[in-house]
């Protein structure tokens, strides 16, 4: 480029860009629960309910629309982590294209499948987008193929442009500011560059994920910066490098650079489906998740939001770990290491405990046990809070009535691996047998199952994780001597909980029994 495209320049593409005849004007909608929850209007452009899922379809169409005739014949080829690979392909057919597409092998199966519906030529390279564009130029010059930048393009950046457009034309009132995802920086570049055309008091803050931040670490060093790595959580904006023109625009345009984690994406994921019932992928919720550390770090009331939710291809077994981290992301699940005396009654002491905590009684979420010593024992415990910043004074609690216990609440290794290897292969755990149980999923199943206990019957595994259904699946390991077998069998029946014995599964006599 010979001259620097100005806000005026890039208004005049925007205005001017082909994207209706593959793209629909989405949806912006108030997340009421959310907006309540925040005390601020908070209002979501639905990008995620394009034919792709995606807005990325906007700048690919755009761009491929200004090719030529012959160049169109010859066919495309991009590089892409997913969305705008698809993006790419529906333009391509549409427009009676060949379209090439590599993408990382990280990406997710979903993508990979959707570019290959559409009739993309589907080839796999490298760990990121910057692997993947490698192999794109080369191709590009082997095949003589166009090449369809997803973000680093003026025909791509308009199109984006597109969303900022129709987000002023929906929302007449006050608008404080927008919230931008930024990977390589295509689609805050256009919306920067419609908003401070047009309405410039409007703030545009992009947020990046904390292990993908290239374009906050450039625009701080004034130069750009790659990424020796990024995380791959998010893989809609796992980018190392941003564009050189996307960089010039953000730099220049953009009021506000801001970083979110794994876990607040998860709790956004969550407050996204929460208001509309619909699931965003991680790229997709970076914006929400922002305006909540945004109006927790800013005191802000009353103020008007927007988030752009730019895509949801997400792949269904992702949900799992979604689901787990959502409750720690929004802090409404704390996680502990507790080390209560190996006596009889500790157990049932310290589940009274919970049930009798500052604030009122906590659900218990999560509780892994495994008797390994004589004289104590360390349980790993998840209780539900009732907002930020609590586990610690539930932690000292402990404490103060004599249990030492660790606060594991932010700890990377308990969240991520921990809490399910607690366990193992016990000499203390003679004439254990083993149990699964179904409780009802409300306070007091536990004090229950305890009271009815025998004194003399030492409990030596248990382990329960609360799975949002109106019932809890246990597993208990008793010590039950031979002799109480019949006196076993009426209690079981006298608890009236579902249960079948597990004694005698080879999984068991593997992994637990000593």
């Amino acid at each position: 480029m010979t001259k620097p495209l100005k806000p005026a320049d890039y208004l005049k593409k925007i205005l001017t860009a082909k994207v209706y005849d593959v793209a629909v004007e989405s949806a912006l909608e108030p997340a009421k629960n959310l907006s309540r929850r925040l005390h601020n209007k908070v209002l979501l452009k639905r990008e995620d309910q394009q034919p792709v899922f995606s807005f990325k379809l906007r700048g690919a169409y755009n761009k491929m629309a200004h090719l030529s005739a012959e160049q169109l014949k010859r066919g495309v080829i991009c590089a892409s982590a997913g969305n705008h690979a698809q993006g790419v392909a529906l333009s391509a057919h549409k427009l009676g294209s060949r379209a090439v597409i590599v993408m990382p092998v990280t990406t997710p199966q979903v993508k990979i499948e959707a570019v290959k519906a559409l009739g993309g030529e589907v080839v796999l390279h490298g760990d990121s987008y910057s692997d993947a564009h490698e192999k794109a130029v080369q191709l590009e010059r082997e095949q003589h193929l166009t090449f369809v930048h997803p973000f680093d393009d003026p025909d791509v950046i308009a199109g984006q442009g597109t969303i900022a457009m129709e987000i002023l034309r929906q929302h007449q009132g006050p608008l404080d500011a927008v919230f931008v995802a930024i990977g390589g920086g295509g689609l805050i570049s256009g919306v920067a560059n419609y908003i401070k055309a047009v309405r410039p008091e409007i703030r545009v803050i992009g947020v990046q994920m904390n292990d993908s931040d290239a374009m906050a670490r450039s625009v701080a060093a004034s130069k750009r910066v790659t990424l020796a790595d990024v995380g791959l959580f998010s893989d809609g904006t796992a980018v190392k490098l941003v564009g050189q023109e996307t960089f010039r625009i953000a730099r220049e345009l953009v009021d506000e650079f801001m970083t979110v984690d794994t876990d607040a994406v998860c709790a956004a994921i969550k407050d996204v489906f929460v208001d509309t019932r619909s699931i965003v992928e991680p790229a997709g919720a970076l914006a929400v998740a922002a305006i909540k550390q945004y109006v927790a770090a800013n005191k802000t009331r009353g103020e008007t939001y927007v988030a752009i939710l730019c895509g949801a291809n997400m792949n269904f077994d992702r949900l799992r770990f979604v689901a787990e981290r959502a409750e720690v992301g929004e802090e409404r699940e704390a996680l502990f290491a507790v080390t209560i005396p190996e006596e009889r009654g500790s157990f049932r002491r310290f589940c009274e405990l919970i049930g009798d905590l500052p604030g009122g009684p906590r659900n218990v979420t999560e509780f892994n046990y495994r008797i390994s010593d004589a004289s104590k024992a360390h349980v790993f415990v998840g209780l539900t809070t009732h907002g930020k910043g609590e586990s610690a004074r539930i932690a000292a609690n402990f404490g103060r009535h004599g249990f030492q216990s660790l606060d594991l609440t932010h700890d990377e290794l308990a969240k991520e691996h921990i809490r399910h290897m607690v366990g193992g292969h016990s000499s203390l755990a003679q004439d254990e047998r083993l149990l699964r149980f179904i409780f009802p999923e409300r306070p007091g199943a536990l004090l229950k199952f305890l009271s009815h206990m025998r004194p003399g019957w030492n409990i030596t595994l248990f382990h329960y994780r609360n799975q949002g259904a109106d019932y809890g699946r246990i597993l208990v390991g008793l010590q039950v001597p031979a002799a109480d077998s019949k006196a076993f069998k009426s209690f079981l029946s006298t608890l009236g909980y579902p249960s079948v014995d597990e004694t005698d599964n080879p999984v068991y006599r593997l992994f637990l029994q000593s």
